[in-house]
């Protein structure tokens, strides 16, 4: 009977050796560890930036990466993301890093909560109305928030374009500034306050300045349709004399709308956010319209936080629940420095 005891117990160990080896160990060792990104474009030189940072921090951690994106970031294409966010949750994915261009993502997020699967939001991030029915339900999975503070980035933007522009001001008792907002996202929100609130400021302290301006903003709803050239037409005939744009897209039809224009914008000039040949191309441009500065978003590292603190969240480690990217300020003055240091893409 000992014999036959030894015996038993030395196969039942032999069965449990098989069960490892033919993948019956726990999830938590075994299981997929593929960071699903989910973003708001994928061939944007922007995105890609994203995506060498986020490729980047996967590698470190010893994680695969997915990393998708619509067509464009238009009401249009809601409908493809969706269904992108959908696949990485289905497919079990060990987090999932999402930054969504409209709503209806209450569902699918819902099932990351119920799977288990962290959720970092990054950039824009979700939208508030989604935010708030995950919170309401007590289904929300997000476990950290990765962006810019554009509210911060856009103030860094009105401090080095009141300096470029504040001896005109005192020299007029009606100086406009414009400000275009691309859209009615919390980043297009975000950008046109952080940069109003500080360039008051900014003017109201300075005896010489206040109450010598008036700010005039248009909000837009997207690109589409030349929506910012009516934008800037509209600032032209309210009698903008500088004009902040909120994004990469307004600063490229405004530059379209300069170049087509003759010398009617000649007198204006301009400040940007992001970056882009477009933008580069204006800023070294001689004459004309000026481009003043920009302030730049540090892409890389938005990527590879977020996907650092989605990592960090799936292994049930220290990850921070809020990380914000400074922005940078560029110019004619430094643009080559910061292409080179990848502050700035082209594309």
């Amino acid at each position: 009977m000992k014999g036959m005891t030894r015996i038993m117990r030395m196969a039942s160990l032999a069965v449990c050796a098989v069960m490892l080896l033919a993948g019956c160990a726990p999830q938590s060792i075994e299981g997929p560890k593929v960071i699903a990104v989910v973003a708001k474009g994928e061939s944007h030189a922007f995105w890609q930036s994203v995506k060498r940072g986020a490729s980047d921090a996967a590698k470190k951690y010893g994680y695969e990466l997915t990393f998708r994106g619509p067509a464009s970031e238009s009401a249009k294409d809601l409908p493809s993301q969706k269904e992108m966010a959908q696949s990485a949750i289905s497919n079990n994915c060990a987090a999932l890093v999402i930054a969504t261009i409209g709503e209806g993502f209450v569902d699918i997020l819902a099932q990351a909560k119920q799977k288990g699967i962290p959720v970092v939001q990054f950039d824009s991030g979700i939208w508030a109305n989604d935010l708030e029915a995950l919170n309401g339900a007590g289904k929300n999975p997000i476990v950290a928030s990765v962006a810019t503070s554009n509210l911060m980035a856009a103030a860094l933007a009105a401090e080095n374009f009141f300096n470029a522009v504040k001896e005109d001001i005192k020299k007029s008792d009606k100086y406009v500034i414009g400000v275009i907002q691309h859209d009615e996202t919390q980043t297009g929100i975000d950008r046109a306050k952080g940069f109003i609130d500080r360039f008051k400021e900014l003017a109201d302290a300075d005896a010489d300045t206040k109450g010598r301006y008036r700010i005039e903003k248009e909000v837009k709803p997207g690109d589409a349709d030349n929506a910012y050239r009516t934008a800037l037409e509209a600032l032209y005939e309210k009698g903008a004399n500088a004009v902040f744009m909120s994004n990469e897209g307004v600063v490229k039809q405004v530059f379209d709308a300069i170049g087509s224009a003759g010398s009617k914008y000649d007198k204006m000039v301009f400040c940007g956010f992001d970056a882009g040949s477009k933008q580069i191309e204006w800023m070294k441009k001689s004459g004309g319209a000026r481009l003043i500065g920009a302030v730049a978003q540090d892409s890389y590292k938005i990527g590879y936080h977020a996907a650092e603190q989605a990592i960090l969240a799936a292994r049930g480690e220290g990850y921070k629940d809020k990380v914000e990217v400074s922005g940078a300020w560029w110019s004619k003055e430094n643009v080559d420095d910061m292409i080179s240091d990848g502050l700035v893409y082209e594309g």
